[in-house]
């Protein structure tokens, strides 16, 4: 067993690239001034007392905002835990891809979680890959308390896996912190702490 007993999820905050309505997966945009005060805030959440490691996403919008919370503490980027590529629909507004792409864009009002971007990076890979990024978490013992300050695909996904709860499909918001905690019947429970 794991000895993770509480992991802190953070999604990174606004970008330059407008992260609030744009969709940005593989695009490597970095923090805004709004972002960077969402990191700010998020940070008064993330007591750094007694927390074993703080991880980040690979993307500069994720460790700019691990740097702003981990004060001055080590941050172990993690590839895995980079956001799905949106493929030709990086970096458009949903407004954008239903005007450029009106048949695609109803299937995946339809289809959801099941839909596939076009050019992008499949769901189940996506899955995938995030669940390796898991997998290599839990499997550090040594580690009770840990930072992850990723992506909302990324966040969505951890938290999902770890509590089996679903989350709403705002959840979490830019500079949000989730906190999975583990009970003491070794299932692990969700509290959002911020946005």
């Amino acid at each position: 067993m794991s000895g993770l007993a509480r992991l802190l999820l953070v999604r990174h905050g606004d970008t330059v690239g407008e992260s609030r309505i744009r969709f940005h997966g593989s695009n490597d945009v970095a923090l805004s001034e709004t972002g960077r005060a969402e990191a700010r805030r998020a940070r008064a959440q993330v007591p750094l007392a007694g927390i074993d490691r703080m991880i980040s996403s690979t993307q500069s919008r994720a460790w700019e905002t691990a740097l702003i919370i981990a004060r001055g503490r080590p941050v172990l980027l993690e590839s895995d835990f980079r956001e799905i590529d949106f493929g030709r629909w990086e970096g458009l507004t949903r407004q954008e891809i239903a005007a450029q792409d009106p048949v695609l864009h109803a299937d995946w009002e339809q289809q959801g979680a099941a839909f596939d971007f076009p050019g992008g990076e499949p769901r189940a890979a996506f899955r995938a890959r995030v669940d390796r990024g898991l997998q290599r978490l839990m499997a550090r013992q040594a580690e009770e308390s840990v930072v992850v300050v990723a992506h909302k695909g990324v966040v969505r996904r951890l938290a999902e896996t770890l509590t089996g709860e679903k989350l709403e499909a705002e959840q979490p918001l830019l500079g949000g912190v989730l906190q999975a905690t583990r009970r003491a019947d070794g299932a692990f429970a969700l509290r959002t702490l911020l946005g």
